[in-house]
């Protein structure tokens, strides 16, 4: 099983959810817009402009919509369970639990129950990797051979291939199914006898390719160096001063029924719990299980930087280049990247009846955790995706109201000329409005019609949108005046 990825449920069991509170929601950022030594310098008019945002941006979304959005894919999906927890300003702020964690009993998913977070595991195995070397144990640029000999090309991989993926070693486990052999025990040596003395895919720093046997070797270089158990490590150095009491090491066992069963299902059939994997066949690559309220508290010390040194926290944090130059969009442990120019650190996981998926804003102070108990389906992702979303996106307000209507008008190519201006006005002309008409009323029903982004230009609100229809999605790009009136509006293709 990929163990680094994410796939439902009756509607009774979607009606079930349980949530706490742990603060009261915040608003994002704390970016002050109009700071007061340069107010007096803005004119009137530029002044209303930033007022106004800053009013929108107060209505961001909070823990109804949230809740919708988990609610949603889960029905989707069929997906039995998710567990939720937000960070915002640093904090955690929100945690949920929604469906059945137990469909067989009926049991209610609650937010103190451990779920398997797969391939996020990863992250905390690099996190000991950085703390032995800020020990002096080991470096990053060590060959493997130097902790673990025999394996093919040893003396050329280095430890931070390992971590970031770009040894050559090959996967043992891309499957997204438990095979009959991995049911049984087996030891670290097994897995890299017979996947990591082979000829390697591709020549070391080369190439990006997922492997989970890249963690395997990475594990036992920890325990070498370090002259404890990895998971004993872990303890001392990270759960332990995080306060994660609740993480569990399920390669040493399976999580008792106090807490989600994980499931599967054959195509479109009905759920069954999945298999368990033997044990030995996750360590140090997606052997942990925990609340997500724990793996947001690991989240803020990404953001806080109390585990590891600030070079340490840059090493994991850094694209990794191939030798062509190339990004990888991976550091080490961690996806790395930046969506609609906020910086974000990620990872999925999946093991056997579990997906997850961790994205941390560092630099926004903000995280989402989605912890889901079916294997082989990507609800978990789709969850944070749309959740990290609403961080940034402006708050919809009664400007989408009226360019909705503007859009369903011009499908019946008409328009309200009391909501231009004179120069909208003239853009939209006879040809024009014959041309929106023949173009846009073809396209159907608008089923969604989204505010995406919302900034200031040339002393107008500059707003656009995303329209969702039977046939396709268009854009809508938009410019406001002070007064309210539309000085432009155009209709892109957009995929």
């Amino acid at each position: 099983m990929s163990l680094r990825t994410g796939r439902g449920a009756s509607r009774s069991a979607l009606q079930v959810r349980t949530t706490t509170v742990l603060h009261s929601p915040v608003r994002f950022g704390g970016i002050a817009l109009i700071p007061r030594h340069v107010r007096p310098r803005f004119s009137s008019l530029l002044f209303s402009l930033l007022i106004l945002s800053v009013s929108l941006l107060a209505q961001e979304p909070g823990p109804a919509t949230w809740d919708k959005i988990a609610q949603d894919i889960l029905q989707k999906t069929g997906v039995p369970s998710a567990s939720v927890a937000i960070v915002r300003d640093g904090k955690i702020v929100y945690t949920h639990a929604y469906g059945l964690a137990n469909i067989e009993e009926k049991t209610p998913a609650q937010p103190g129950m451990r779920y398997s977070i797969g391939s996020i595991s990863k992250q905390f195995t690099a996190a000991a990797i950085l703390l032995l070397q800020e020990q002096g144990k080991l470096s990053l640029d060590d060959k493997v051979s130097k902790w673990v000999p025999g394996l093919t090309d040893g003396d050329k991989v280095a430890i931070r291939q390992l971590l970031s993926h770009t040894s050559g070693y090959q996967d043992y486990w891309p499957q997204d199914y438990v095979m009959p052999g991995m049911l049984k025990p087996v030891r670290a040596k097994q897995i890299l006898d017979q996947w990591a003395k082979i000829p390697l895919d591709f020549t070391p720093g080369t190439k990006w390719q997922y492997s989970n046997t890249n963690y395997v070797i990475a594990g036992l270089i920890v325990e070498k160096a370090a002259g404890k158990p990895l998971w004993s490590l872990l303890q001392e150095k990270v759960f332990g001063p995080l306060g994660m009491k609740s993480i569990t090491n399920t390669d040493e066992a399976k999580l008792p029924s106090s807490d989600p069963t994980g499931y599967m299902r054959y195509a479109l059939g009905p759920l069954h719990p999945a298999p368990k994997e033997g044990k030995g066949w996750m360590f140090a690559a997606g052997e942990l299980a925990m609340t997500a309220e724990d793996l947001a508290r690991w989240d803020i010390s990404l953001i806080n930087q109390t585990v590891l040194k600030p070079e340490s926290y840059r090493q994991m944090e850094t694209d990794v280049l191939v030798t062509d130059g190339a990004g990888t969009g991976y550091g080490l442990g961690v996806d790395v990247g930046s969506k609609n120019g906020h910086r974000y650190l990620g990872h999925g996981g999946e093991v056997s009846g579990f997906v997850s998926q961790n994205t941390v804003f560092p630099d926004d102070h903000a995280a989402v955790v989605v912890l889901t108990n079916q294997d082989a389906i990507g609800a978990a992702g789709q969850i944070a995706d749309k959740i990290g979303d609403t961080f940034f996106a402006p708050a919809a307000s009664s400007s989408t109201t009226i360019a909705k209507q503007v859009f369903l008008d011009l499908q019946q190519g008409k328009i309200d000329r009391s909501l231009f201006t004179s120069n909208c006005n003239a853009y939209f002309d006879d040809t024009s409005l014959r041309d929106h008409a023949a173009s846009l009323g073809p396209l159907g029903r608008v089923q969604e019609f989204e505010l995406v982004r919302e900034s200031l230009r040339g002393g107008m609100i500059h707003r656009t949108y995303r329209v969702k229809l039977d046939a396709r999605a268009v854009g809508v790009n938009s410019y406001w005046m002070p007064d309210g009136k539309l000085e432009q509006y155009i209709v892109t293709p957009r995929d």
